[in-house]
């Protein structure tokens, strides 16, 4: 195995297995929690006018995922990454904006395992299936892209990135 996989998957490793992870995890509860009882409530009160089966699971879905990503969002940037306040010099709805394209995959990949699992468990545990099977690469993307120091390309640099001013040199 080559020697830059190696330390790539060792890396991998050490994040995933990082106290940082645990608090993600803890906060992914939590959305899931939210996510599971919006879900609920959605299919079983809100959507019930609508007699396709298909399409209320989705409408229910994605105001379950909106949700449960808002929540997710404010406390992991207030919790589980809160030693990376001094990368936050973009404003905050950037960074949800940010946060949400990171999981986007995630949130996707979500929808489509709960409707590939749905037909043969119950809605709810196929969700939460599709759940646990994303968290991992939600996690990765969002350490180091939304909370981390990789940056997309901006027309100006960051506070980090600019030059530092030299204090002028006196004769």
């Amino acid at each position: 195995m080559n020697l830059n996989i190696r330390l790539s998957i060792g890396s991998l490793l050490r994040r995933i297995f990082s106290r940082r992870f645990l608090k993600f995890g803890t906060v992914g509860a939590s959305g899931v929690l939210i996510n599971l009882g919006l879900l609920y409530y959605a299919q079983e009160h809100i959507f019930t006018a609508i007699q396709q089966p298909t399409m209320r699971l989705n409408l229910s879905l994605a105001l379950a995922i909106f949700f449960a990503t808002l929540n997710n969002f404010f406390w992991n940037r207030l919790w589980t990454w809160a030693d990376r306040k001094q990368h936050y010099d973009r404003p905050m709805l950037t960074q949800f904006g940010q946060y949400t394209l990171a999981c986007w995959l995630s949130i996707a990949l979500q929808a489509v395992f709960t409707n590939m699992l749905a037909p043969h468990f119950y809605y709810l545990i196929a969700n939460l299936i599709a759940v646990m099977l994303t968290s991992v690469l939600n996690f990765v993307l969002n350490d180091i892209w939304t909370f981390g120091r990789l940056k997309l390309l901006t027309g100006h640099p960051s506070r980090q990135d600019s030059p530092k001013k030299q204090p002028a040199h006196k004769p």
